[in-house]
């Protein structure tokens, strides 16, 4: 705004007394040659009281969504830790800045399932050390058998039982096997083995062993071959659902043949187990082993493949092969044998 031709100047000063504003009068009227005083009143601005000390208002750190604690919680609640590290991923994509809370949950779901797993391994631990010598067996019953009758009259069955306890460093193994075949009226097959073995671990891969075994095969020119061995093994795979040792030690024989003298040799025994557990219904089997020594040397494999039936049965097919370098005379070198067998594991 103007007053009299001339801008209007507001200038704030503190509050006190201000000297009148005098404003010149333009010239040509004489009578109106005097100044003219304008008042001036004092200006004052009002601030409102400055709070001091600066207050202090206590504020925690943000807060997790209450929708994604609950799906959090949730995850845990299910205690699958597939599940908890997904939910944790996505809480920590959608909600960045609530990182520190979500591996907090996080840390304190491993924490308490690493502890639960801790106390049942230890549990299990007191289980089997004050169990009973008859105690923790498992084992399984393998049989087949064939009958038929008409131009020819053939009879046949095999069979076989393992069992199988295994402590916190000692294993024990029994297995029998039974081989029979009868065609018109004349013996084919007559094949029976029975075996011990006790394996000592002496730390995650390593082990020791101790092996005896029996066996007959009138078929193949010996009553009875009795085998004592010893030495040490390595678990070369050890998983749920693959496993793979090997052994290797020195071993004596004593044979008592059909028809030729007895005798006792010493041998090197080498043996492989091997399992695959392909699925929840297949597995895959492989054992082989050999005696080899200066006289008479002895291979034998065995291929198997499991298929599950229900939780306890099974069905399996095998094929065995057994190799003599110098059998008797007038007996074969190889023998084969093909089986289709039911399986029932207890």
């Amino acid at each position: 705004m103007r007053l009299l031709g001339l801008p209007l100047l507001l200038v704030a000063v503190p509050a006190q007394a201000q000297s009148p504003l005098t404003l010149p009068v333009a010239p040509g009227n004489p009578a109106e040659a005097a100044p003219v005083i304008v008042p001036v009143e004092p200006l004052a601005l009002a601030l409102p009281a400055y709070p001091w000390p600066t207050p202090f208002v206590p504020c925690g750190p943000p807060r997790l969504p209450e929708n994604v604690r609950a799906m959090l919680e949730s995850a845990i609640r299910t205690g699958d830790s597939a599940t908890v590290a997904a939910v944790v991923r996505v809480a920590l994509d959608t909600e960045p800045y609530d990182k520190d809370e979500i591996r907090a949950m996080k840390k304190s779901y491993d924490d308490e399932a690493a502890r639960q797993l801790a106390a049942k391994a230890n549990a299990e631990t007191q289980r089997i050390r004050q169990s009973a010598i008859l105690e923790l067996w498992t084992g399984k019953v393998e049989l087949g058998a064939f009958r038929a009758t008409g131009n020819t009259s053939n009879f046949g069955f095999s069979g076989a039982l393992n069992l199988d306890r295994k402590g916190i460093d000692w294993q024990h193994t029994v297995q029998l096997t039974a081989d029979y075949q009868k065609d018109s009226g004349t013996v084919t097959r007559e094949q029976y083995l029975a075996s011990y073995q006790a394996r000592y671990t002496l730390n995650d891969g390593l082990f020791t062993f101790g092996r005896t075994q029996w066996e007959s095969n009138e078929i193949q020119g010996f009553r009875d071959r009795y085998s004592l061995s010893g030495g040490l093994g390595y678990r070369v795979i050890k998983r749920s659902d693959l496993a793979l040792s090997v052994e290797v030690g020195p071993a004596v024989r004593r044979t008592r043949f059909v028809v030729d003298p007895s005798e006792t040799t010493w041998s090197t025994l080498t043996s492989l187990d091997f399992s695959w557990k392909v699925d929840n219904t297949l597995k895959l089997t492989q054992t082989a082993s050999s005696y080899i020594e200066t006289g008479n040397s002895t291979f034998t494999t065995n291929t198997g493949i499991e298929a599950g039936m229900s939780k306890s049965l099974k069905a399996k097919l095998s094929y065995s092969f057994s190799h003599e370098s110098s059998p008797p005379d007038g007996t074969l070198r190889t023998d084969t044998i093909s089986r289709f067998s039911l399986v029932y594991g207890f």
